[in-house]
C-alpha cells in the first residue's frame, strides 16, 4: 500500500520567511528520485532549485508559477512505495523511488547548482488506491474580511506578514486566508490594505473615469528588487552616514596591472587590485569593519573581511560576497570575482553567496560614471565607490599631463567613526592607488 507523504517548503535560511513559485520542475504523475529537484523557486536572495526528500510518483502539486508561498506551506504530495510505480519502470528507478522502508531521507543541497536535470517520466495516473487531494490552483483573493472575529488562534506563519499586518493596522483576526487550511498570506494582508486604502468612489457625472494611460504601469516589488528596495530604504532609516571622496591619479595602478598581466597566467581585474588594497585600508582603520548592535548599544569590530561587490544582472543589482578576502591576493580575489559574476548572472547564487558581508565595493564605472554617493549596505558600516578611470588633465610632478584619473567615495556610519577615521582611509586608499609600492611597504 503506497503511503502518501507530504513535502512543504522547507526554510531556505538566512531568515527568509517565503519564496515564489517561478517554474515546476515536476508534474502530477512523474516519478521522483530522492533528492531529485522538483521546484524552482525565488527568495529574496536568489533563485533555488528545492529538492524533494521524498521517492515515488507525484500525486499533487500546491500553487502554480508566480504563486508565493510561506515556509512550511505543502508543496506536493507523493506516493512513496514499490507499488506506486507503474510496471515498465526499470528496478533500479523503483529502489530509488522507494528509499528505505518509506522512511524519508534528510533534505540536502539547498543552494547549490544542480547540473543534472531533473528526471521526468510520465506514467499512468495513480489508482484510487493512493488518496491524494487535486492540484491546487491559487485565486486571486478578494477582500478577505470575515463577517465576525473568529477565536483561537490566528493561522499565521510568516513573521513578514504579521509586521505587514500590525503596520497597516490591519486585524489578522478578521481576515480569511487564501492559504492551505485558512493560511493567511502576504497577498491576504496586501489586498486588505488595498482596500483599506481605496478611496471613496466619486459620483459618476462628478469624475470621469480615468483612462488606463493614466493609471501607469504597475511592476511588483518583490523578489530581487523588493529586496534591493527594503534593504536600501532601511540603510537609510536606521544608518546616519556621510560621504567624502577624493579625486587620485590611476596611472600608476593602471601600469602595475599591465606589468603583472604581462608575465602569464590568470589575468588581474582592476577591482582584484582596488580589493586588496581596501583589505589593507581596513587592516589600518578596523573601525569601517563593523557593524552596530542596537540592542546592545554596541559597535561590533569584526575580525575578517567579507568583503560584497556590486554585480548588475538581468533580476537587478545583487551584491555577492567574497569571504575572507584579507587572505586573498590580486590573482585569487581576480578568479573569485570572476567565479560569482558568472553564477550571478546565471541566477544561481545560493542565499549563502549574499549575506555576512562585512564592506562592500561599488564599481559604478563601468557604467560610464565619475561619482556617486553610495548607499551603505545594511548591517554594514561602509562602502567604497569607485568611478570610472579616464584620461585628465593633472598636475604631475610639478608638469601638467595627462593621467588616468579617478574619483573614489566613502560612504561611512558615522556612528563607528569621525571624519577623522574615514578621511584616513580614504586618503590611504588614493596613496595606494597613485603608488602601489604604499601598499607593499604595509604587507
Amino acid at each position: 500500500m503506497p503511503q502518501v507523504m507530504e513535502f512543504k517548503l522547507p526554510d531556505l535560511g538566512e531568515g527568509l520567511t517565503e519564496a515564489e513559485i517561478v517554474r515546476w520542475l515536476v508534474a502530477v504523475g512523474d516519478v521522483v528520485a530522492i533528492d531529485q529537484p522538483v521546484v524552482e523557486v525565488e527568495t529574496a536572495k536568489a533563485m533555488v532549485e528545492v529538492p524533494c526528500p521524498y521517492g515515488g510518483v507525484v500525486t499533487a502539486r500546491f500553487g502554480e508559477e508566480g504563486t508565493e508561498l510561506p515556509v512550511g506551506a505543502p508543496l506536493i504530495t507523493v506516493a512513496v512505495g514499490a507499488s506506486s510505480l507503474p510496471a515498465e519502470a526499470p528496478a533500479a528507478e523503483a529502489a530509488e523511488a522507494e528509499g528505505t522502508g518509506n522512511v524519508p531521507r534528510p533534505l540536502i543541497g539547498y543552494g547549490e547548482d544542480h547540473s543534472r536535470p531533473a528526471r521526468r517520466r510520465r506514467v499512468r495516473p495513480v489508482t484510487a488506491a493512493v488518496s491524494a487531494p487535486a492540484v491546487a490552483a491559487p485565486v486571486a483573493p478578494a477582500v478577505p474580511v470575515a463577517p465576525a472575529v473568529p477565536a483561537g488562534p490566528v493561522p499565521v506563519i510568516s513573521p513578514l506578514v504579521r509586521k505587514l499586518a500590525k503596520d497597516g493596522g490591519v486585524d489578522l483576526r478578521a481576515l480569511r486566508g487564501s492559504g492551505p487550511d485558512g493560511l493567511i498570506l502576504r497577498a491576504d494582508v496586501e489586498a486588505a490594505l488595498a482596500a483599506l486604502r481605496a478611496p471613496e468612489p466619486a459620483p459618476v457625472a462628478a469624475v470621469a473615469p480615468p483612462t488606463t494611460a493614466a493609471q501607469g504601469e504597475r511592476i511588483p516589488l518583490k523578489g530581487v528588487r523588493g529586496a534591493v528596495a527594503e534593504k536600501l530604504s532601511r540603510s537609510r532609516r536606521e544608518i546616519p552616514d556621510a560621504t567624502c571622496w577624493v579625486d587620485a591619479d590611476a596611472t600608476e595602478l593602471m601600469a602595475a596591472r599591465a606589468a603583472m598581466n604581462a608575465v602569464g597566467g590568470p589575468k588581474i581585474s582592476v577591482l582584484a587590485l582596488l580589493a586588496r588594497i581596501c583589505t589593507a585600508a581596513l587592516a589600518k582603520y578596523p573601525e569601517l569593519n563593523s557593524t552596530v548592535d542596537l540592542a546592545a548599544k554596541e559597535i561590533v569590530r569584526l575580525p575578517s573581511v567579507h568583503l560584497g561587490f556590486a554585480a548588475q544582472t538581468e533580476r537587478g543589482l545583487v551584491v555577492p560576497v567574497v569571504r575572507d578576502a584579507q587572505n586573498r591576493n590580486p590573482e585569487s580575489l581576480s578568479a573569485e570575482f570572476a567565479r560569482l559574476t558568472e553564477v550571478a548572472r546565471a541566477g544561481k547564487l545560493a542565499p549563502a553567496d549574499l549575506t555576512g558581508g562585512t564592506f562592500t565595493l561599488n564599481n559604478y564605472g563601468v557604467f560610464g560614471v565619475d561619482g556617486s554617493t553610495p548607499i551603505i549596505n545594511h548591517p554594514e558600516a561602509a562602502m567604497l565607490g569607485v568611478g570610472r578611470i579616464i584620461d585628465k588633465p593633472w598636475v604631475h610632478e610639478g608638469q601638467l599631463a595627462v593621467r588616468k584619473v579617478v574619483q573614489l567615495s566613502l560612504t561611512f556610519d558615522h556612528r563607528v567613526c569621525d571624519g577623522g577615521t574615514a578621511g584616513g582611509f580614504l586618503r590611504y586608499v588614493a596613496d595606494c592607488v597613485e603608488s602601489p609600492a604604499v601598499l607593499l611597504r604595509s604587507l
